[in-house]
This record gives C-alpha cells, sequence and structure tokens, in this order.
C-alpha cells in the first residue's frame, strides 16, 4: 500500500489557494451582490452626504440614493435598457458570429494545423507558441485543439509531449493580451472600459484597436521568450520520453481539399484588403471621415463589423470549398453551434449590465475616483510604480477568479475613472490590466481552462497534478511578467501610442 507523503509548504498553499477560489460564487452572482450593495452604499452614502467637485464640470456631485422612489422607479423602467446598452454585449456578439463561421467550417483548425505542419524542426517551438498566441482570436480553439496536438507534434518528433504542450500551454494562456489580429477578447474588454470611461467623460469611446500597437510587438516578445524558456528551463527538466506503442501519432497533412479550401479563404482575405486599402489609402476615400482622417474613420470605429464580414465570408468560402458547407443552413447552424458558447456570458452581463449602472448612476464612481485620485496623488506614487502594482494587482485577482471580461467588469468602472483623473488615458489601464491578467493565467487553477490541461499532462504523466502544472509553467509566468512590465515602461517612457487613436495620456478638459 502506498503511503501518502506529508504535501509540502507550495502545496499547502496551492490548496488553500484552489479552496478559496472555489468558494467565490458565480460570477454572475458575484455581480448581483455587488448591484445589491451598491444600492445599499448609495442610501449610506446619501445619508452620511458624500459628495466631491467634478474636476471637468466644477459642478458638486452629491450621492444619489438608489433606494429612494426616484431609484426604484430607475431600477425598474432602466433594466432592460442597462442590458440592452451595455456596450461589450453587442461588440461580443457580432464578433462571435463571424469567428463561428470560420470556426465551424474548420477554416481556423487548418490554418493552425498548417502552421505547425510548416515549421522547420528548429523552430518548431517557436512556432508552437507563436501559433497559440494567435489561436486566441479563435475563442477557445487553442485550448482543445493546439496544446493536445502540441503533445503529438513532440512525440513525432522525438521530443517530450508535456514540453511541446508547456510551450503551446504558454501561448494560448499566457500569451492570452497579445496577437497579431483582433480576436473577441479585444472588444469585449474595450466595450467595458468605454462604459468606465463614461464615468468621467460621457463622450469618451474605446476602439477595439486601443491596445493594438502594444499586442504586436507583445506577440513576437512573448513568442521568443517562450521559446527560450521552453529549449533552456522546461526541456532540460523533463528530459527524454518513451513513447508508448501507438503514441506515436502522425500529424495528418492538409487534404487536397483543404488545400484548395484554404486557398479560396486567402483569396477572399486579399479581396477585402484590397478593398479597404482602396476605401482608405486616399484622402476622400469612402472610410474616412469627413476630416479625411483615420483616427476617427468609419474604418476604426466599424473593426467589429470588418472582423464579422471576413471572418464569417472566409470562413463560408472555405466550409463550401471542403463540403463542410452543403447550403445556407450549415452556415446558420455553425454560427448558432458558437452563439450557444455565449450562454453563460449572457447571463454574467445582465448582471454585470445592472451593477455599472447602479455605480454610474448613483455617482459613486466619480466620488470613488476623485477621492482614490487625490490619494494616489498624495502618495506621490510616479507612472511606472503606479503601473507595476496595478500589474501585480490584476495578476493576484486573476488568482482567485478566471474571466478576464468578469474581473475587468469589476475592475474598469474602479480604476479607470481613477488612472483618469491622475492623466493617465483608459487605454493605458486596459493594457496594463491585460498583462496581469495573462501573466498568471498559466498558473492559476481558477483558469477554466486548468482541469483540462491537468488532464492532456496525464495522458502523458499519470501523477501529474496542479503541482505539476504550476512548476512548469511557473517560469513562464514569471519571466512573462518581467519582459512585459519592462516593455511597458519603455513603451511610456518613449510615449509611443497603443493603437490607433489610442494615447497613454488623458486630459480633463476645463
Amino acid at each position: 500500500m502506498a503511503t501518502k507523503t506529508k504535501p509540502s509548504v507550495t502545496q499547502r498553499f496551492l490548496n488553500i489557494i484552489e479552496r478559496g477560489g472555489n468558494a467565490l460564487p458565480h460570477p454572475a452572482t458575484l455581480f448581483l451582490l455587488m448591484a445589491v450593495a451598491t444600492l445599499a452604499i448609495s442610501l449610506l452614502g446619501h445619508l452620511l452626504n458624500w459628495e466631491v467637485i467634478h474636476p471637468a464640470t466644477k459642478e458638486l456631485v452629491t450621492t444619489k440614493n438608489l433606494l429612494s422612489a426616484d431609484g426604484l422607479h430607475f431600477i425598474l423602467e432602466e433594466t432592460v435598457r442597462n442590458f440592452t446598452d451595455f456596450a461589450p454585449l453587442g461588440i461580443v456578439l457580432v464578433a462571435m458570429l463571424g469567428i463561428g463561421i470560420a470556426e465551424s467550417s474548420g477554416l481556423i483548425a487548418v490554418v493552425i494545423r498548417l502552421l505547425v505542419l510548416k515549421a522547420p524542426k528548429n523552430m518548431l517551438t517557436f512556432v508552437l507558441v507563436f501559433a497559440g498566441i494567435l489561436s486566441n482570436m479563435a475563442s477557445d480553439i487553442g485550448y482543445v485543439l493546439l496544446i493536445p496536438m502540441a503533445g503529438v507534434i513532440f512525440i513525432a518528433v522525438g521530443r517530450h509531449p508535456i514540453v511541446g504542450m508547456a510551450a503551446a500551454f504558454a501561448g494560448v494562456s499566457g500569451g492570452f493580451s497579445a496577437n497579431l489580429f483582433l480576436g473577441t477578447i479585444d472588444p469585449l474588454l474595450a466595450g467595458l472600459s468605454q462604459e468606465a470611461a463614461q464615468i468621467i467623460d460621457p463622450n469618451y469611446t474605446v476602439n477595439p484597436t486601443a491596445n493594438y500597437y502594444f499586442m504586436i510587438i507583445s506577440t513576437f516578445m512573448i513568442s521568443l521568450i517562450g521559446t527560450w524558456i521552453t529549449e533552456k528551463i522546461i526541456a532540460p527538466r523533463f528530459g527524454n520520453y518513451n513513447s508508448e506503442p501507438g503514441e506515436n501519432e502522425k500529424l495528418e497533412s492538409l487534404t487536397k481539399s483543404e488545400k484548395k479550401g484554404l486557398l479560396n479563404a486567402s483569396l477572399v482575405f486579399l479581396g477585402f484588403m484590397v478593398l479597404l486599402l482602396i476605401g482608405s489609402i486616399p484622402e476622400n476615400g469612402i472610410l474616412r471621415d469627413v476630416n479625411g482622417s483615420l483616427l476617427h474613420s468609419p474604418l476604426l470605429k466599424g473593426v467589429v463589423t470588418l472582423l464579422f464580414l471576413i471572418a464569417g465570408a472566409m470562413g463560408i468560402v472555405y466550409g463550401l470549398t471542403v463540403g463542410k458547407f452543403k447550403n445556407d443552413s450549415d452556415v446558420m447552424n455553425g454560427m448558432a453551434e458558437n452563439m450557444k458558447t455565449l450562454a453563460t456570458y449572457m447571463v454574467l452581463v445582465f448582471f454585470a449590465a445592472q451593477f455599472v449602472a447602479y455605480f454610474k448612476v448613483s455617482n459613486l464612481g466619480i466620488i470613488l475616483a476623485v477621492n482614490g485620485a487625490e490619494a494616489l496623488k498624495e502618495a506621490n506614487l510616479n507612472i511606472y510604480i503606479l503601473m507595476i502594482l496595478f500589474i501585480l494587482f490584476a495578476a493576484m485577482i486573476n488568482m482567485l477568479m478566471g474571466s478576464a471580461s468578469a474581473k475587468w467588469a469589476i475592475l474598469a468602472p474602479i480604476f479607470i475613472p481613477i488612472f483618469m483623473l491622475m492623466g493617465y488615458s483608459p487605454e493605458l489601464s486596459q493594457a496594463v490590466f491585460r498583462i496581469g491578467d495573462s501573466v498568471t493565467n498559466i498558473i492559476s487553477p481558477m483558469m477554466s481552462f486548468f482541469a483540462l490541461i491537468i488532464a492532456f499532462f496525464q495522458k502523458y504523466d499519470k501523477k501529474a497534478g496542479i503541482g505539476t502544472i504550476i512548476s512548469t509553467m511557473l517560469p513562464y509566468s514569471i519571466l512573462f511578467f518581467i519582459a512585459w512590465t519592462v516593455l511597458l515602461i519603455l513603451w511610456i517612457y518613449f510615449k509611443i501610442p497603443l493603437g490607433p487613436d489610442s494615447p497613454l495620456f488623458y486630459e480633463i478638459n476645463n
């Protein structure tokens, strides 16, 4: 009979983290409780006469009691509008419709497969990390397809499968805030940032491209660092692997129809790019705004629509070519199937929307922001220390709560107004949050796919558990944090825009 070994200090700590995270309510329930708490706090603030001078308008802002007759009328009359007008809702739904077509057609899966198959052996690790980062534009496909595929690929080239899966996992989850393309998370977070920014400036807009320049540079940085960690730290730790009979599976090459479908889809993409260039390069281009500018143009404001059209068209053409789509019903069913994954998100958004609305209408957001900004100014922290502390805070929160959107829905209404009053843009706050959210994804037991990753590891190591995942991925987490923080500091120092029309700083108009 095997004897039980006493858990190490690290294991006991991780067990406490896991139990603490599991004890938290469902994110939707959490937002419900926060909405109710906001109602109670609005009454308290009204009784205690909480008020501030709005730094932009110079008007007196007082706490509005939502447990009054007027407050009750607002709750009854505006609940539906709060939900339907919640900025991230429509954005995410539209983006997911287009990506749903591309995903259900098999286009995204075949692109990832091709990327890995064509990689030179000495570039394989880099390609896996890079492909993992790119896979984030298509929801969860990186977790369910690329990571287990990475194990198969590494066995095929005579290497340890867990090393390959670790590299892919580092890209998919640790590189969650990097990419060369926009995905569903970008409009989602931008919508939440915009809702929060409008607590201070009702006309402020945050584009889905808010962090795009930063994301592009981050993609190559994380790919290179992830490759180095895999080869220099992870691979030596695992050593060689003796495959079992039947384990040495060969990754299937693309079929003739898949190649043809990929070519046709590429031609569709090229056609869209030509049309976009024609509409945006000339000074009087149809995709520019009335002043001929690209910064506030329909091209940037319509990114989500373009994502839907391009991904949808490419998916349809690919699906028709390979025979996945036979008629329009197949396309619609593909869209509907992908929308099923948003059922939980819809429930969460309903309660999040009420919380954000109550927080805004009660004026608690602006009151907290002004007082918080004054406290931080008195602390006299420079921008670099402030942003590093925010990265660490977001990273710690991520250990207890898995959903990026759920965390940002809670944090954005608090921190974005505070940082705006200190002169820092919502786009910068969002970028800093995304760094913290990404670097601990790979070591957080609360990450929704963590149990699935354990199952993948156990296929090749029966004893693998939480400790295996944490110890394997911790080097990625630490070095990603250091590298991303250094990149952010350099970005701020050289005052580089985070994306199109996405400044680092915010000026309050007096």
